[in-house]
């Protein structure tokens, strides 16, 4: 066995180096039985071991805060989608190459996508919903440099194994969310490139947006980005289908320019995190009601 993770003390390293053994096992299945039973099987996994967990409870709080008037049993069944979903979204990690290479992933409005494309510079949010994963293959199907920010996993040895696989996706540039990486992604659209952020989780020093009637903490930053770069703000959402098939829809943020940056920016994250919300009202199993979004 290799020496300890630094730091860690050996029940520690013992429990990272496990967790890390079944991400790859998993992986190594999931390879073996191919996307579509992979993911079938991983989703049925997750809807029998997840409701077992704290973050159940967590997300049964956020929906009936959220959709009050959904009755017992229609919570339920958007928590068990919820569960399958996510449970069909690691297994299908490790098959994004072969779900964009084989036309699973299809845009329900190209004349947007491709007016936004053609413009230089981009600043492309999305909430995590569908298999959000496909965004960033897809961008670079497209031909699309790509830099993109993400939160760091727990384990090192699962952040290292799962950043080797996606950062390929990102040719620009996969930055660990940090005030380095702010740095480097205002670089990259200045220079017209596209940057790409998961912007629907709480952002404990963003400001206070409406989010399904309840101030939720939110990140300015993509607004920020757009506003102060004079660049296109759009909201992108990956939408499940039957077979492992994904529908992607992109839709323009109005971004105000007044003399008062700072109320621009407010409003222009109000508008992203409300398309969010229309897009989680519109398919509510599809999102991640576990994530500590209000508090």
């Amino acid at each position: 066995m290799d020496s300890p993770i630094v730091g860690q003390s050996l029940s520690q390293t013992l429990r990272l180096r496990l967790e890390h053994f079944f991400v790859r096992a998993a992986a190594g299945l999931s390879k073996v039985l191919g996307v579509e039973r992979a993911s079938g099987l991983s989703g049925a996994l997750w809807r029998w071991i997840a409701p077992w967990t704290a973050r159940h409870a967590r997300a049964h709080t956020n929906l009936a805060r959220s959709l009050p008037n959904l009755s017992s049993a229609e919570r339920d069944a958007v928590l068990t989608a919820m569960w399958d979903n996510l449970g069909r979204t690691f297994a299908e990690f490790f098959h994004l190459r072969a779900l964009l290479d084989g036309g699973r992933l299809t845009l329900e409005n190209p004349e947007v996508f491709a007016a936004l494309a053609a413009r230089p510079g981009l600043v492309a949010c999305a909430p995590h919903m569908g298999n959000w994963e496909t965004l960033g293959a897809y961008a670079l199907q497209q031909g699309a440099q790509v830099a993109g920010v993400y939160k760091e996993l727990s384990n090192p040895l699962v952040e290292k194994y799962v950043y080797d696989l996606r950062a390929p996706f990102y040719p620009a540039g996969l930055l660990p969310k940090s005030a380095l990486a702010a740095r480097r992604l205002v670089r990259q659209a200045k220079a017209g490139g596209i940057v790409a952020f998961l912007a629907d989780q709480r952002d404990t020093r963003g400001i206070s947006s409406p989010f399904f009637g309840r101030p939720a903490p939110s990140t300015p930053f993509p607004a920020f980005v757009a506003r102060s770069l004079d660049l296109p703000l759009c909201a992108m959402r990956v939408l499940r289908l039957p077979g492992s098939r994904f529908s992607l829809r992109v839709d323009e943020i109005p971004v105000p320019k007044t003399d008062d940056r700072d109320a621009d920016v407010r409003a222009a994250t109000a508008a992203l995190q409300a398309k969010f919300e229309e897009y989680i009202r519109a398919a509510p199993g599809q999102w991640m009601w576990a994530h500590k979004r209000w508090g």
